[in-house]
């Protein structure tokens, strides 16, 4: 039976991939596709860990799993395997980053830190993979590098779908987070993110001039009246407590001063903290919009694409990511973290096993916290040290 490695043995190894570990993150920020079209991305990944003398599977179209370690069960299935989870796509948003390593893609960039989520974990999967070498590894990992995680329902639902799953008795990631410093992580327990939906509502009429609205529906003022009111309806329909959000971030209609258009759309984001709201607060919203466009003569459709619920951080697999932190980040590496309105697809795997989230620290200590989902992210590259010191840990058991 395999002996078990120390933090100091996991430290050790990870210095000496640092270098190279922060070159791969360039490389990857520098080449960022968008969901589902992840193949160089794939590939670069693949290669390095066959090079460590990995075996990884490809997953269909992009995206792929590697095992490291473990020992058959009497059907032949690897048991008790703890795996190691990153998404790997970019999003279409400009590069402004103004580094060496800056996007080469024009509107598409790692802007949500996955160049350094997928490099966190493949650099944990070359320390564990040399420690297995060794036989310090008592505990098989299997690493996870998701495609599509910023689509929704997500990618992660295609990962298990393929069997990614199987033989995982928990998982465990990092998400970076740009308002924590650069070698300590946000945890807590329970729900650390929160469901989040796609919702889309067009409204069409015929359309017509603007000096006789009485004449026809008035679609620009009937999405104004959406805009406005229907995130006020949801806050008095749902328990305040649930903390719904109904935020819109597009809306087009029309390209005349003076013509009423025949159809507009607003599309936005609805978020709910507690997944029992997130269970009808769709019904809610469907409902609202009827109303408040009953009084214009305009016809409405609504489209609300269910998204993710909530991130729920298992208590012991928390602990267990604290543990691992204090061992080889410090002491006073852990910090408590609020529960955020982001979406997060990691959390349909904790709807089939137990694990956990950590918010990675990617704020230089004393410097600017930069936004992710924007694209003039700029991360702290001692996070990625920090990341695979976590993961490689966590995954010792």
């Amino acid at each position: 039976m395999a002996r078990t490695a120390t933090g100091d043995a996991v430290v050790d190894l990870a210095s000496t991939f640092e270098d190279e570990l922060v070159a791969i993150r360039r490389d990857i920020h520098a080449h960022p596709e968008v969901s589902r079209t992840e193949t160089r991305t794939t590939a670069l990944i693949a290669d390095r860990l066959r090079a460590a003398g990995l075996e990884p599977r490809l997953l269909p179209g992009t995206g792929l799993v590697c095992d490291i370690g473990g020992s058959d069960g009497p059907d032949g299935a690897v048991l008790g395997r703890v795996a190691l989870r990153a998404d790997i796509d970019a999003l279409p948003v400009q590069d402004r980053c103004e580094l060496p390593w800056a996007s080469t893609t024009p509107g598409v960039a790692h802007a949500c830190g996955h160049d350094v989520h997928a490099t966190v974990v493949l650099g944990a999967g070359l320390v564990l993979a040399a420690l297995a070498e060794r036989g310090e590894l008592a505990r098989p990992v299997r690493l996870v590098f998701q495609p599509a995680e910023e689509v929704q329902p997500g990618g992660s639902l295609d990962v298990i779908a393929a069997g990614g799953l199987d033989g995982i008795e928990e998982i465990y990631a990092v998400h970076c987070d740009p308002k924590v410093d650069a070698g300590q992580i946000g945890t807590r327990i329970g729900p650390i993110t929160s469901a989040s939906d796609e919702v889309s509502v067009t409204i069409t009429s015929p359309g017509g001039h603007t000096s006789r609205p009485h004449l026809t529906g008035d679609v620009v003022y009937a999405l104004g009246q959406v805009i406005t009111q229907v995130p006020a309806v949801l806050g008095r329909r749902l328990d305040p407590r649930s903390g719904v959000n109904l935020t819109w971030g597009a809306v087009h209609a029309g390209s005349a001063h003076n013509a009423i258009p025949s159809t507009g759309t607003v599309r936005g984001t609805l978020r709910c903290l507690d997944v029992r709201a997130w269970e009808f607060a769709g019904q809610v919203l469907h409902d609202a919009v009827e109303q408040v466009v009953a009084p214009y003569e305009v016809e409405v459709t609504v489209n609300h694409t269910r998204g993710v619920p909530p991130v729920e951080n298992a208590e012991e697999c928390t602990a267990s990511l604290e543990a691992a932190a204090r061992d080889v980040l410090g002491p006073a590496s852990v910090l408590l973290t609020e529960q955020s309105l982001g979406g997060e697809d990691f959390a349909w795997y904790l709807t089939k096993v137990p694990g956990a989230m950590a918010r990675l620290g990617t704020r230089t200590p004393g410097g600017r916290s930069y936004d992710i989902h924007q694209g003039d992210l700029r991360v702290d590259e001692a996070a990625i040290g920090a990341g695979v010191r976590l993961l490689a840990r966590v995954a010792l058991g």
